[in-house]
């Protein structure tokens, strides 16, 4: 059996990995850190010794990188091991158009760029529960669709390459907005001396409610801030979100107040923590575990 390849084994990355291995599917991966490759191995993958191996061992190959930057890096540093025929996979979230650029280079080289967004933590890509917006050719889309379906619970395709990583921005753009005002509404629940257990339950039975509060809600109570998801890392996307719109003539109001209030996050300490540590810096003075 063919290896499905994955490049970049971090909280995502390793998730992905897990679930095409849970499939049914040999799988070969590699990152920097040797730490993640040798827990791949432990659990029944094959481990390259560099990305160029990958490329060279595998016709479908999963990147999953911390932006577009190391992903052009990646696709650079390839050279003649991107052969044609090849199909990459890019679930990373970044700058659509770098994306579009690398599908347009690398489509004229005979290679099959699909830019496959996920919406959902990599505790979500375990489980299986995520969404999947996928850009890129229609049929080619059609070829991968045992990966995807070994992923997540559904998969969009959204148009053409590029369409993923646009979709991406604007599901984040949504889905932080909601972590960020269900933090506040339980910092200010806290405030006027509700008891945050009751406070959430209330919220997820009424108008307020959105799945945010299933995922977060129980972490921002008690304090959990292990990471599922960085939020440095979609400090990352809510700064490009807010770029590429101020680019597009929108004003963004909420978007760049976001930004400003995860960036008081990471410089108080939370960039490493889970993206639900937002709410440290929403609470008032003197509390510092969650909404308690």
């Amino acid at each position: 059996m063919t290896p499905i390849g994955v490049i970049g084994l971090g909280l995502m990355g390793s998730a992905l990995a897990e679930r095409l291995l849970g499939a049914g599917h040999r799988v070969m991966g590699w990152d920097l850190d040797p730490g993640r490759t040798a827990a791949l191995r432990e659990r029944g993958g094959d481990v390259a010794k560099d990305a160029e191996q990958v490329f060279a061992g595998c016709r479908r190959v999963l990147l999953s990188l911390p932006s577009h930057r190391e992903v052009s890096d990646v696709v650079q540093g390839a050279g003649a091991f991107l052969t044609r025929g090849l199909t990459i996979i890019d679930t990373t979230t970044g700058d659509p158009a770098s994306t579009e650029e690398l599908a347009r280079d690398l489509g004229a080289r005979g290679i099959i760029w699909l830019d496959a967004t996920i919406s959902g933590s990599s505790a979500q890509v375990r489980a299986g529960s995520v969404t999947l917006m996928v850009g890129g050719d229609a049929e080619l889309f059609d070829t991968c669709s045992d990966i995807f379906e070994a992923i997540g619970r559904q998969t969009f395709h959204t148009g053409p390459a590029g369409t993923g990583a646009k979709m991406k921005l604007v599901t984040n753009l949504v889905l932080g907005l909601n972590r960020a005002a269900l933090a506040e509404g339980l910092a200010f629940a806290g405030s006027l001396g509700l008891d945050p257990v009751v406070s959430l339950a209330v919220m997820r039975g009424s108008a307020a409610y959105s799945s945010i509060m299933d995922t977060k809600g129980e972490r921002m109570i008690h304090g959990d801030f292990a990471p599922e998801a960085r939020l440095s890392q979609h400090l990352k996307d809510v700064r490009l979100i807010v770029d590429l719109g101020q680019r597009a003539g929108l004003p963004m109001p909420l978007s760049a107040a976001h930004r400003t209030v995860l960036e008081s996050a990471e410089v108080a300490g939370c960039g490493d923590l889970d993206n639900s540590s937002i709410i440290k810096v929403l609470v008032a003075p003197g509390r510092d575990r969650g909404a308690t």
